[in-house]
Formats: C-alpha cells, sequence, structure tokens
C-alpha cells in the first residue's frame, strides 16, 4: 500500500467529471479503477490518498495516470478573481484531476458518450468489455475485464455490437477499429502529434467529431489547451460569456477549467 499526501485531489469528483467510465466508488468508500488492462483499488483517508498497489507499480503507473506531479493549486490560482462564476467552478471541482488515459480507450469510450449519459456509458463499456476483452483476476482472485483491442472490436459483427447496448454508435465502433487496424490511423503517431495535427487526426475516425476529438485530446493525449464543448459547456458559454470565454488567459490550462465548469453545472443541474 502507498499513502500520498496531496491537494486538490479527490477521487469522487474525478468519478463523477465525466472524464472516466472505468473507475467506480463501493460501499466502503474505496474506489476500483480497470486501466492499461490493470486493476487497482484506491481510498481517501483524511489528508491521504491509499493506493493498494506495489512501489513500483505506482511509480511506474499510476502516479503518472492521475497526474500527481502537476501543481493544480497553481492553476486555481490563476483564475481571475474578476471572474466570480469561474472561480466558484474550480473551487468547487478542485479535486478533479485530468487523467493520462489510454488513447484507443479514450476513442471507442467517446465514441458511446455521444448523447449518452454517465451511467449509460458505464453499462455500455462494460458490456463491451466483458464481451471482448481479456478476463484477468488480481492476485486476491478478483475478476477484471481488459478493454477490448482494436482487433477484436474490427471482427465483431454489428448483431453483437448492438447486443452491447451501443445502438447506432455500433457502426462507428466497428469502422474505426478497423481503420485503426487497417492503418488509416496510426495511434502511435498520434500521441508523439501536436493538438491541432492529433485532432485533425481523430477526426479521421468514423463517429469522431469536434467534441468527441476534443475529449480524446484532454483525457488521453493530456492536450490541455483542449476545451471540449458540450451542452453543458455550451449553455455556461451563452450565459456567462456572450463575449467569448477569454482563452487567451488560460493557454495551457484551459482544458482543466472545462472540467471544473462541466463538474459545476453537472452538479448544479441536479
Amino acid at each position: 500500500m502507498i499513502k500520498v499526501k496531496t491537494d486538490n485531489f479527490s477521487l469522487t469528483q474525478i468519478s463523477e467529471s465525466g472524464q472516466c467510465f472505468r473507475l467506480r466508488q463501493f460501499e466502503n468508500g474505496r474506489y476500483g479503477l480497470t486501466a492499461f488492462g490493470r486493476y487497482l483499488e484506491a481510498q481517501e483517508q483524511k489528508e491521504e490518498i491509499c493506493f493498494f498497489c506495489t512501489r513500483e507499480e505506482f511509480d511506474g503507473i499510476w502516479k503518472r495516470y492521475f497526474d500527481l506531479d502537476r501543481d493544480y493549486g497553481a492553476m486555481i490560482g490563476c483564475v481571475d478573481e474578476k471572474d466570480n462564476y469561474l472561480c466558484q467552478a474550480a473551487a468547487y471541482g478542485s479535486g478533479i484531476r485530468i487523467l493520462r488515459q489510454d488513447l484507443w480507450e479514450m476513442i471507442i469510450s467517446f465514441i458511446i458518450s455521444q448523447q449518452n449519459n454517465i451511467k449509460r456509458i458505464r453499462k455500455c463499456i462494460d458490456y463491451l468489455c466483458q464481451k471482448y476483452g481479456e478476463e484477468k483476476r488480481t492476485k486476491e482472485g478478483i475478476l477484471y475485464y481488459a478493454f477490448p483491442e482494436p482487433e477484436k472490436l474490427a471482427q465483431a459483427s454489428m448483431e453483437d455490437l448492438f447486443a452491447c447496448n451501443l445502438g447506432y454508435r455500433s457502426r462507428y465502433i466497428q469502422k474505426t477499429a478497423q481503420s485503426i487496424v487497417n492503418g488509416e490511423v496510426n495511434l502511435k503517431a498520434v500521441q508523439n502529434m501536436e493538438y491541432d495535427e492529433a485532432k485533425a487526426e481523430l477526426l479521421k475516425l468514423c463517429g469522431v467529431g469536434e467534441k468527441v476529438a476534443d475529449c480524446i485530446c484532454l483525457f488521453a493525449l493530456h492536450k490541455l489547451d483542449a476545451f471540449p464543448r458540450d451542452t453543458h459547456i455550451n449553455k455556461v458559454l451563452s450565459e456567462r460569456y456572450p463575449k467569448g470565454f477569454p482563452f487567451e488567459k488560460y493557454q495551457g490550462t484551459a482544458g482543466v477549467l472545462q472540467q471544473y465548469i462541466f463538474y459545476y453545472d453537472l452538479k448544479n443541474q441536479k
């Protein structure tokens, strides 16, 4: 077990922020996460976060995954104090961090996210992983499923994909997987591209539009200038920033602020 003391970190807020769909809360306040073909449990205890893994695994995978080396307090401190709404949103969602997730998984996850809610997205991804992902067990015997490889989804029939409750997204997923397998889009190359170039490459994939491409850039490629716009964000921009959001003030942090705005609006609507 690894214990970490850090500010601006909340497993609850991260799990509810719409960026990660395989981080789940258990009844005892513990969280389970499946990522990169591995399973992790973590728990918040007062001012500490407990990661139930080895030091090697924490340093090699999870420290970077949760972006623990970045000072999120400094980014919050740079918010214009005259912008009351953004100050409130940043304070409200101050425990959110932008995760460094698997590119392929984010492509499929955010194709599924279209016209969908977080609860249903999670169920769809669960169905997909159980049907096409590799079955694994931890040393403690916990069963989990890795995210399906592109080859598996490229070979999947439309009928079987529909059975995973994917609806019209089934065709997008099949065609996108085939594009990756056929080499039409090279994911390794995308990982080394700048934001604009990577986004343009992602837009070649079936079912990937502007918003989905920006989500992938932000939550997989960690391009912090990516600013996905969904109904929540567009509503806030229309109501609070009719002259346009001040992107020039927040170069390199706009994507983080987007998450604060999204989370704040989502929770206050409820």
